[in-house]
């Protein structure tokens, strides 16, 4: 079997599972962004063998079907990249987060000291 078809398979696999999963809510819409274009730009690469033997001659690669999975590699890094930010994001968030509940806490203690103090 072809390589070409193989990497092609799997890549209309993915991309179901990637819209399926935006589909029931376990993925949201704005992530998935991202994967689908690798599966499209995959796809297109994979079933596009004259594009992709020009590209390869193009960037002095031998064998046709490894350029596939270099820009499978390549697409992998850009999305570990973007989670890794997105994670960056969210942990400062969670810190501010923890920072202004300490903060709030603090003062609602503060108050009860002082609500518990008139009462006497």
């Amino acid at each position: 079997m072809n390589i070409t078809v193989v990497s092609f398979g799997i890549v209309v696999i993915f991309l179901l599972i990637v819209i399926e999963s935006v589909r029931r809510g376990i993925l949201e819409t704005k992530y998935s962004l991202l994967w689908i274009l690798t599966c499209v730009v995959m796809a297109i690469l994979s079933i596009g063998t004259a594009l992709l033997n020009s590209l390869a001659d193009l960037l002095g690669i031998f064998y046709a079907p490894s350029l596939l999975f270099l820009f499978g590699l390549l697409f992998s890094l850009i999305i570990i990249f973007d989670l890794t930010r997105r994670v960056s994001q969210l942990n400062h968030k969670i810190v501010t987060l923890t920072q202004d509940f300490t903060l709030l806490k603090q003062k609602l203690r503060e108050q009860e000291k002082i609500d518990e103090g008139s009462k006497k």
